[in-house]
């Protein structure tokens, strides 16, 4: 018992620090008022694999260091990231084969990047609206280019593709996991 709390503390740890060094080293393609940084969510996605518990705190762990290093919409972004992963770790927990076979793990990427951008826009929405963060040429843009294509959509691709690397990295980093069984209790 003991041991297992130990694996996943430190399991955490390592992917919380992953998940805050990933933005800071990865390529970003910058679009108005919006930033994507390849593989950035990819430690969320590896936790969301193993168990509910690991998937919550990792994103508390890198939203943390988000709220540190980076202006308050994009720490609030990823603070929204708890919406898809938890929805994502309790279904896999149910359903573990749901990304075991490439049809139904494409169909699951689906719903959870449609989670994702959801709540994204949730976020930045507010912020649109009440003319804050966005520079005047981005608000003349309007609404639905600057939030609901940037965000929703850019979000939305942004998250497919990063799960798409996080199930290619799986494979290995199970494999170098202890018991997952374990883990995921």
């Amino acid at each position: 018992m003991k041991s297992k709390n130990i694996n996943q503390l430190v399991l955490a740890g390592v992917l919380c620090g992953i998940g805050i060094v990933v933005p800071m080293l990865m390529p970003k393609i910058v679009i108005g008022p919006m930033s994507f940084t390849l593989a950035s969510h990819v430690a969320i996605f590896i936790a969301m694999f193993i168990s509910p518990k690991l998937a919550a705190v990792v994103c508390l762990g890198t939203t943390l260091g988000f709220f540190m290093t980076t202006p308050v919409i994009i720490a609030l972004r990823a603070a929204s990231h708890i919406c898809f992963a938890l929805l994502g770790a309790v279904l896999i927990r149910k359903i573990p084969e749901i990304i075991e076979k490439p049809l139904p793990s494409t169909v699951f990427n689906g719903g959870l990047a449609f989670v994702h951008a959801l709540a994204e826009v949730a976020v930045v929405s507010p912020f649109f609206l009440a003319g804050s963060i966005f520079k005047p040429e981005q608000l003349a843009d309007g609404y639905v280019m600057s939030v609901l294509v940037l965000v929703g959509v850019g979000t939305f691709l942004h998250s497919l593709i990063d799960y798409t690397v996080s199930i290619m990295l799986w494979k290995p980093v199970r494999a170098a996991l202890p018991s997952l069984a374990e883990l995921r209790e």
